[in-house]
């Protein structure tokens, strides 16, 4: 029997996912990126005589992708507060 036989042949049950304040996390981690973004914008012209820029956008992606994501979450948590209001 091979190392993964054990995790895939049902030997195992899933653990229950973890409950949390999922729009806290989002919009801490949307923070985080657009912090880095605010920080690393002065030093632009560095990062582009140095070929780095992509380290930039990879935080302005980071934060409009986490604007995004606040969405989905608010709107996911008022839906399930909805569904157990009408149970």
């Amino acid at each position: 029997m091979g190392l993964m036989d054990k995790w895939t042949n049902g030997e195992r049950e899933a653990p229950e996912p973890l409950e949390g304040n999922v729009v806290a996390t989002v919009v801490t981690g949307t923070a985080i990126w657009l912090v880095l973004f605010l920080a690393q914008l002065p030093f632009y012209g560095w990062y582009a005589d140095h070929g780095h820029t992509w380290w930039l956008w990879t935080c302005a992606a980071g934060a409009g992708l986490g604007c995004i994501g606040i969405w989905y979450v608010r709107a996911r948590d008022a839906a399930i507060r909805a569904a157990a209001a009408r149970d």
